[in-house]
C-alpha cells in the first residue's frame, strides 16, 4: 500500500523535488494531460494516490488511467484508494488492535519475529467514547440560580423576589489559590462528598472558572468520580489500548480526557500534507465515523467508513469505490452583514439536502467561498451527512494557510505545503474562475440569499426573517391572523389594544412596556459551541454598543449562560466579556437555565405592567426551546435568535423594530444608533475568532496531548512483544481468525452437503446481523456472561465488548427483529434440522460445528444493508457460515465477507429461493474448481437431486486472492511468514 517508488516504478518520470532535491513528490503535471487541469480536486487526490502507490496488484495502471479519465469514467468505473492515514474511536478500534495482537501470536508460533506486525497505514486511535456520567454534579451546582433564588447549601443569597441581577452583587472575590472563592458556588464540595475542599484531588489539564470571578476554583468530586467509573469499567481495555501504544510501530494512541475524535482530527492530527521516507504527498484519511468529513473543510480528503474496512486499510490493502461523481457547489454573492456562520452552514445545507446528491463528492468553488472562515467550512463539512454527500471538498486556499498560522504548524512547514500544493496544482484561488474544473453537475447558491432568521414566537420551526420581523409580530397580534399562518400563532389581541403603551416604575425610574416589548434576553452558548463565530460576534457587538453610550433598559432580564469554560475563556482573551457585563450579560454559570425554564421572576412592576396592559411580552434567547409560557408564565411571544441578534434586540427594548429603518437607541447625545452602525463584519469577526479562539484551542490541546495525565500515565499495562492474554476476561479476548494457519495456501476447498443456518427475506441489514445495542437477559451472549459470574448489571453493550469475540460471536444475528422463515416470527431462533429443535442461532451453529457440518445462509433482495460493522462477517465466519446465497448484495457488505473468507454467491436473474422451490432443509453442495475466476458460475447441488447455477461474487482477481487465503487476515499473516 505504502509503496515508495523504485527505479521500476511505472510512474518513477513523475518524481521531481522540492527544497534543493531534499524532498521528493510525484508532480501530475509532468503526466503532460490537459485532462489534470480539468480534474476536481478531490479526484487530483485521488489521482496523486493511485499513481503514488501503483504496484501492479492493489493499484494497477488501468486504476491510474480511469482516474485520469474521469469525466467518462465516473459512476462507472471501480478503483482504489491509499489513504495516507486510519483514524480510529475506541469502540471500533478495540476489535482491529485485538486482531492485530492475535496475528501476532500467530506469526510467534511459526518461530518468526512478531515484531513484524504492525499497521502499513499510519493509525491514530481517540480513547474517547469510554467515559459514561455516572455522576452529574458541578462545581457550581450550588450557584445562586439565574434569578437569585435560595438553592441548596445557600442562605446567603437574594430572595427570589429581589429584582437585582445576582452576578453583579458586590462580596468576596477568589483567593490567590485554587478553592479561596467564598462563594458557596465555589468553595462547597459536594455535600455528599464528605470531603473538603483541600482533599479534592486535582485532575490534570481541567481548569473550571468560578462563574462570578473568572478565576480558578478547587476541582469537586465530579470529573474525579466519572473518571475513577471509567478506569475500573474499562480497565481491560485501557490497559490493552497503552499496550497497543507501545507494542506497534505506526499506531498512535490518544488516551482519555484529551478531546473527541473529530476535534483531536481537526485540531491535532490534520497535516494537509505528509512527509515520509523523503516523499512528500497530500494528506488523506478514513474514520470509522460518518462525520470524518469535517476535515474536509481544511482541504484534506476523507470520510467515514466500517470497522472491517479501516482495519483492511491498516493492513495495506486500498479503500475500493466506484469512481464517485462530483457536484461542483458554486458560491456566489456577499454575505448579508446581519447574516452569521450558523445561518450560512444551516442554509447550504438545506440547499444540498433538497439537491439529490447521495453518495456524490461535492466540492466548493465560486468567489463566495472566500468569505468562509476556516471554522465555517469545516461546520458545513460535518453536516456532510445530513445532505448524504460522501464528502463536502473545500480545496486550501490562502484561508486555510492563514488558519494554518494559529495552529502547529511552523514557517517551514507552511513554506513546504504552499510550494508542494502549487506545484501539483491542489492550491486554489477561489476569485480566479479560470482555475475552475469541470464538475459533473454545477449548484450555485447566492450567499445573498442567506438571510439572518429567528423562529417564533411559539414554536421553533417556525421561522421569520429578521427583514420581516416586525410585520410579522404584528400579525400575530391580529385575533384572525391564526387563520393566516399556522393554527394557533395569533395573540387575539383586538385592533384597538395592539397600541396600548402601560407605564411602570423601576428602580424609581418610569419605563412603559408595549406588546413586543423583551423582557427576558439570554444568551446561550450550548448550541453554538461548534462555530465559535457567533458568541464572538455577541461579544463584539456589545463592545460596539456600549462604546456608542447604548443601554439595556435595566428591568430586562438578561443573562449569558456560556456552553463550557472554555467559551468563558475565549470572550475572556478577546476583551468583550467585560462589555457583555456592563449591557447586564453576566455569567450566571454553565448549565441549562433559561431554555428549561429557570429564569429569575421578572420584577414585580414589571408583571404587573404586563397582567394590566394583557400585553405580549417577549423573550429572545439564544437556546433551542421556547415554547409559550415556557420561559415565564407572562411572557407569551418567545423567539430563538443567533447570541448577537438576543443582544440587539435587548438594546432595542423590542421586537417590533426593523433595523434597517429604525435606531437601536439614543445616546446621551441624542444621536441615533443604528444596528448597522455597530454590528461588527465578518473580517473582523474571523481576525478575533483566529487571534483569540483557535490559538488558545490548539495551545490546549497541544498541551494535552504532551503532557498526558495522571489518570493515563498511572495506567499499568505489559511490557512485552505479544499480549498477554487474561483467560478470565469479558473485554479482550484472542479470537480464532488465525487457528490451524498454516505457511501454505490451502486448495479451494468445496462445500459439501452444508445445512442452511438461517433462511432469511429482503433487506436483511447489519442492524440483523450484528446488533449494536444492549444484551438481552435471555440471549445467547447473556448466557456466557452469567457463566462468568457477572450480573445483568455488569452486561454492558454489544459495542463495549467488541473484543471479545465469544461476545460477539453469541451476539450474531441476536436481534429481536430478525425475521426467520424457518421460525415465521422475529426473533434470533432458528432450526436445528438434524434435531428439530428450535435453538438460539448460536447454539444451533454450535452444535453443526460440533458435528462438523458446514454452513450456508439464504436470502433474498439487499443482503447486508446499513451501517457498516465491524463483526458483520466476522462474526458468520466464526458461527461456521462458509458461503451467503442471495438475490442481491450489500456492495459494501459484498466485501466484508469476501475480506473474511465468505463467498457471497449471488442467484441468477429471476431467480429466488421461492423459485427454486428450495424449503432451507436440503443439503447443499457447491463444487469450487481449481482456479477461480472473477464472476464466475458456480454449480450448487441440493440433496433432492437438483442443482442451480449461482454467480460468485469475487470481481476482480485481488478478491479471489484473499478469499484463498480464508480472508484478508490470514492473507496478511501468510505474507509474514
Amino acid at each position: 500500500m505504502f509503496f515508495f517508488p523504485s527505479a521500476e516504478h511505472p510512474y518513477s518520470h513523475l518524481i521531481d523535488t522540492l527544497q534543493d532535491g531534499r524532498i521528493k513528490f510525484f508532480n501530475l503535471q509532468k503526466l503532460n494531460d490537459p485532462r489534470y487541469d480539468k480534474l476536481p480536486l478531490s479526484i487530483r487526490v485521488l489521482l496523486e494516490a493511485a499513481i503514488r502507490n501503483c504496484d501492479g496488484f492493489y493499484t494497477k495502471e488501468e486504476d491510474v488511467q480511469n482516474i485520469l479519465d474521469w469525466q467518462q469514467q465516473q459512476n462507472k468505473a471501480e478503483v482504489p484508494f491509499s489513504p495516507a492515514r486510519v483514524l480510529l474511536q475506541d469502540f471500533t478500534g478495540i476489535p482491529a488492535m485485538v486482531d492485530l495482537a492475535a496475528m501476532r501470536d500467530a506469526v510467534a508460533k511459526h518461530g518468526m519475529d512478531p515484531n513484524l506486525v504492525n499497521p502499513k497505514c499510519p493509525t491514530d486511535l481517540i480513547v474517547d467514547h469510554s467515559l459514561q456520567i455516572d455522576y452529574s454534579k458541578c462545581a457550581i451546582q450550588n450557584a445562586p440560580n439565574p434569578g437569585g433564588g435560595d438553592g441548596p447549601n445557600q442562605s446567603h443569597g437574594p430572595s427570589r423576589s429581589t429584582p437585582s441581577r445576582p452576578l453583579s452583587r458586590g462580596g468576596s472575590q477568589c483567593g490567590g489559590q485554587r478553592g479561596s472563592c467564598s462563594k458557596a458556588a465555589c468553595s462547597d464540595p459536594p455535600a455528599s462528598s464528605g470531603r473538603s475542599p483541600a482533599s479534592v484531588q486535582q485532575i490534570e489539564n481541567t481548569p473550571l472558572l468560578c462563574p462570578f470571578h473568572l478565576k480558578p476554583v478547587s476541582e469537586t468530586d465530579t470529573a474525579l468520580k466519572n473518571q475513577e467509573m471509567e478506569l475500573t469499567r474499562n480497565k481491560e481495555r485501557l490497559q490493552f489500548f497503552k499496550w497497543c501504544s507501545k507494542a506497534f510501530k505506526n499506531v498512535n494512541v490518544v488516551p482519555p480526557d484529551v478531546g473527541a475524535v473529530h476535534q483531536v482530527n481537526l485540531e491535532y492530527l490534520s497535516r494537509v500534507i505528509q512527509v515520509r521516507d523523503g516523499f512528500i504527498y497530500p494528506d488523506s484519511v478514513v474514520g470509522t465515523d460518518s462525520h470524518t468529513t469535517m476535515i474536509n473543510g481544511l482541504g484534506i480528503l476523507g470520510w467515514g467508513v466500517g470497522g472491517i474496512e479501516s482495519e483492511a486499510v491498516m493492513l495495506g490493502q486500498p479503500v475500493s469505490l466506484t469512481l464517485p461523481q462530483v457536484v461542483g457547489c458554486k458560491l456566489v454573492g456577499t454575505i448579508n452583514p446581519l447574516t452569521t456562520s450558523i445561518d450560512i452552514v444551516l442554509g447550504i445545507t438545506k440547499h444540498l439536502r433538497q439537491a439529490g446528491i447521495a453518495g456524490k463528492f461535492v466540492e466548493f468553488f465560486g468567489p463566495g467561498v472566500s468569505q468562509l472562515s476556516a471554522p465555517d467550512r469545516t461546520t458545513i463539512a460535518n453536516m456532510c451527512p445530513e445532505y448524504n454527500a460522501t464528502v463536502s471538498f473545500f480545496p486550501v486556499d490562502q484561508v486555510t494557510l492563514k488558519h494554518f498560522k494559529k495552529t502547529n504548524f511552523t514557517q517551514e512547514k507552511l513554506e513546504l505545503l504552499e510550494s508542494y500544493m502549487k506545484a501539483v496544482k491542489l492550491l486554489r484561488s477561489y476569485e480566479d474562475p479560470s482555475e475552475d474544473p469541470e464538475y459533473s453537475e454545477v449548484i450555485e447558491i447566492n450567499l445573498s440569499s442567506m438571510a439572518p432568521y429567528v423562529s417564533g414566537p411559539k414554536r421553533p420551526q417556525d421561522r421569520v426573517a429578521v427583514s420581516s420581523m416586525k410585520e410579522d409580530f404584528q400579525s400575530c397580534l391580529d385575533e384572525k391572523y391564526n387563520l393566516v399562518r399556522y393554527l394557533g400563532l395569533g395573540f387575539h389581541i383586538s385592533k384597538e389594544k395592539q397600541d396600548i403603551l402601560v407605564p411602570f416604575l423601576h428602580c424609581g425610574q418610569e419605563y412603559q412596556l408595549a406588546h413586543g416589548s423583551v423582557v427576558i434576553a439570554a444568551v446561550i452558548s450550548c448550541t453554538n459551541n461548534c462555530n465559535p463565530s457567533v458568541m464572538l460576534t455577541a461579544g463584539l457587538l456589545a463592545k460596539k454598543a456600549v462604546e456608542a453610550g447604548l443601554v439595556v433598559k435595566p428591568y430586562i432580564r438578561t443573562s449569558l449562560a456560556p456552553g463550557s469554560g472554555m467559551v468563558t475563556h475565549y470572550l475572556n482573551t478577546s476583551g468583550v466579556l467585560p462589555y457583555f457585563s456592563q449591557l447586564g450579560f453576566e455569567v450566571i454559570g454553565y448549565g441549562c437555565a433559561t431554555c428549561v425554564g429557570n429564569t429569575a421572576p421578572l420584577p414585580e412592576t414589571v408583571v404587573d405592567a404586563i397582567k394590566q396592559g394583557d400585553l405580549v411580552a417577549c423573550g429572545v434567547l439564544s437556546g433551542n426551546r421556547h415554547f409559550e409560557g415556557r420561559l415565564c408564565d407572562c411572557v407569551r411571544a418567545n423567539y430563538l435568535a443567533s447570541p448577537p441578534l438576543v443582544v440587539a434586540y435587548a438594546l432595542a427594548g423590542t421586537v417590533g423594530i426593523d433595523f434597517e429603518k429604525e435606531p437601536l437607541g439614543v445616546t446621551s447625545e441624542g444621536k441615533e444608533v443604528y444596528l448597522c452602525d455597530i454590528w461588527p463584519s465578518r473580517e473582523e469577526v474571523q481576525q478575533t475568532e483566529e487571534d483569540t479562539v483557535i490559538s488558545s484551542i490548539f495551545k490546549d490541546l497541544r498541551g494535552r496531548m504532551e503532557q498526558g495525565n495522571t489518570f493515563w500515565n498511572n495506567i499499568e499495562c505489559p511490557d512485552s512483544v505479544v499480549f498477554p492474554w487474561d483467560h478470565k476476561s469479558t473485554y479482550i479476548r484472542s479470537p480464532s481468525f488465525f487457528s490451524k494457519l498454516s505457511k501454505e495456501v490451502p486448495p479451494p476447498q468445496s462445500i459439501e452437503n452444508a445445512h442452511v443456518l438461517l433462511f432469511l427475506g429482503d433487506k436483511v441489514t447489519t442492524d440483523h446481523i450484528s446488533p449494536a445495542g444492549s444484551i438481552a437477559r435471555v440471549s445467547a451472549a447473556a448466557k456466557y456472561l452469567l457463566s462468568k459470574r457477572l450480573t445483568p448489571r455488569e452486561f454492558n453493550s454489544y459495542g463495549a465488548r467488541r473484543g471479545n469475540d465469544a461476545v460477539m460471536t453469541r451476539g450474531t444475528f441476536a436481534s429481536i427483529k430478525l425475521q426467520n422463515r424457518f421460525i415465521g416470527k422475529p426473533g434470533p431462533k432458528t432450526w436445528h434440522i438434524p434435531s428439530g429443535q428450535t435453538l438460539d442461532v448460536f447454539e444451533a451453529a454450535e452444535r453443526y460445528q460440533r458435528d462438523g457440518i458446514p454452513l450456508i445462509i439464504l436470502a433474498g433482495k439487499d443482503y447486508g444493508s446499513g451501517n457498516s460493522r465491524d463483526w458483520v462477517a466476522k462474526g458468520p465466519y466464526l458461527l461456521g457460515v462458509r458461503a451467503v446465497i442471495a438475490e442481491s448484495f450489500e456492495k459494501l457488505h459484498k466485501n466484508q465477507l469476501v475480506g473474511m473468507g465468505i463467498m457471497p454467491l449471488q442467484f441468477l436473474p429471476d431467480q429466488n429461493a421461492d423459485s427454486l422451490e428450495l424449503s432451507g432443509k436440503e443439503r447443499f453442495t457447491i463444487t469450487l474448481p481449481d482456479s477461480l475466476s472473477p464472476r464466475q458460475q458456480l454449480t450448487v447441488k441440493i440433496s433432492e437431486g437438483k442443482s442451480f447455477f449461482v454467480t460468485a461474487l469475487f470481481d476482480t482477481e485481488m478478491d479471489i486472492i484473499f478469499f484463498r487465503h480464508g480472508g484478508h487476515l490470514r492473507y496478511v499473516a501468510r505474507t509474514l511468514l
